[in-house]
């Protein structure tokens, strides 16, 4: 049953108030001091974690040290699970709970020089913005859980996820949401990924990423010329693909970012590939797409295969063959406007005098979204810029807003009363 636009104002103007109240309890106001005498300790913890290489499915060294300083902030249950997420809790009431939690691995491969340092209030290096900021904020919240006690209803879930880039494809927010124990209980997602206070992720990005593989015969350029070519049969089904109508709303883009194949210029390559990344918010428009992609691939083996049979003496098989293998898979998903936990985000900002904008984006919020359940990502305050690469750097400016926003969040989904 819809509400009424009179009950809607209601609604917003009693989480209004009560973000008012949290904010004047004396365990916030405190936590709101720590905030800005301990930015040297939060400092450090993003400096250690960015030291620590952390490539996609290469986690496992942080994991480690994030167990370690969960059980240092004296949460509950703290352990690493089969995938490489740590979990630890802050004890509550009932059965539901809410998670707090931010991506622990990078973009960056092994070997990847990690030179971390700080210069004033700015950190550099890679990974230090993407997601150092979000791990930060994560620990920086528990520190002042543990030491201001929040009379809090609901049992809050800290997890420290790994996967969260590139082909990691959310592997440790889907572990979690795999898992009964966690599905059935956790009631609202917060989110943290990167730098700002200025965004709300309520909108799944979507994505499909495929690697295409076309085999041939292969031969030498000129004694067997017109033997089928792995490349061209790409060529042709890129140029048949990229005539497909593309959706402007929902929004939907393609993009083949990678072509590989051959051994020399004077060798028809017995193998060719590329990779395709598909995106969308509408899972309907990402299945269309993917058979586009599938059709355009059977269409140039057929054409190359008529060539081949026209200009060869005889009549056997032209020896192609194919194969598209899933790379990647992230859901879509979007949040209700009238989400309570969106509504919580909005009162905090308006609190806190933050203007902040709804935001379309692949993160670990996906899971959560493409299930139906109440998420958000959002930064860990400051500023960040050239994310993914070695020039990465994160102002700590403005972290105190960030944190407040998170904490604000955090406690008015948990459940607090003076």
């Amino acid at each position: 049953m819809s509400r009424s636009p009179h009950t809607e104002s209601q609604v917003a103007a009693n989480i209004q108030q009560e973000i008012i109240n949290l904010a004047a309890l004396t365990p916030v106001r405190s936590a709101f001091q720590w905030f800005h005498s301990r930015e040297s300790q939060i400092a450090q913890w993003q400096m250690e974690l960015a030291k620590i290489p952390a490539p996609p499915f290469g986690e496992a060294a942080r994991s480690k040290w994030l167990e370690e300083r969960f059980r240092e902030l004296e949460l509950q249950g703290v352990h690493i699970d089969e995938v490489g997420n740590v979990l630890g809790w802050r004890s509550g009431v009932g059965e539901q709970c809410i998670a707090l939690s931010a991506h622990i691995d990078t973009v960056f491969p092994t070997g990847t020089p990690l030179n971390i340092r700080q210069q004033g209030s700015r950190l550099y290096g890679p990974g230090i913005s993407d997601n150092g900021a979000g791990v930060a904020a994560l620990l920086a919240i528990i520190a002042v859980l543990r030491g201001a006690q929040f009379p809090q209803s609901l049992p809050i879930l800290f997890i420290g996820n790994v996967g969260e880039e590139g082909e990691g494809d959310l592997r440790g927010m889907r572990r979690i949401f795999a898992d009964d124990k966690y599905k059935n209980s956790i009631m609202g997602s917060l989110i943290l990924d990167g730098a700002g206070s200025d965004t709300i992720v309520a909108e799944a990005l979507g994505s499909r990423r495929f690697e295409v593989i076309v085999r041939g015969p292969g031969g030498h350029s000129w004694s067997d010329f017109g033997t089928p070519n792995p490349i061209v049969v790409l060529a042709r089904a890129i140029q048949t693909f990229a005539q497909t109508s593309i959706s402007a709303s929902p929004k939907t883009t393609f993009n083949i970012g990678v072509i590989r194949g051959g051994t020399s210029v004077n060798s028809i390559p017995e193998s060719a590939s590329m990779r395709v990344d598909i995106r969308s918010t509408s899972m309907d428009e990402m299945e269309r797409l993917e058979h586009a992609l599938r059709l355009a691939l059977e269409r140039s083996i057929e054409q190359e295969s008529e060539i081949f049979l026209k200009r060869a003496s005889s009549r056997r098989n032209s020896g192609l063959s194919s194969e598209v293998v899933p790379i990647g898979n992230r859901p879509a998903g979007e949040l209700d406007s009238k989400a309570r936990i969106l509504q919580i985000i909005r009162a905090v900002d308006a609190h806190l005098g933050n203007s902040a904008q709804i935001q379309r984006a692949s993160t670990d919020a996906n899971i959560p979204l493409s299930l139906g359940r109440e998420a958000i990502a959002i930064g860990g305050g400051g500023t960040g810029g050239g994310a993914h690469t070695l020039q990465e750097w994160f102002d700590c400016k403005g972290r105190e807003l960030g944190l407040k926003r998170i904490l604000l969040t955090l406690l008015a989904l948990a459940g607090v009363s003076e």
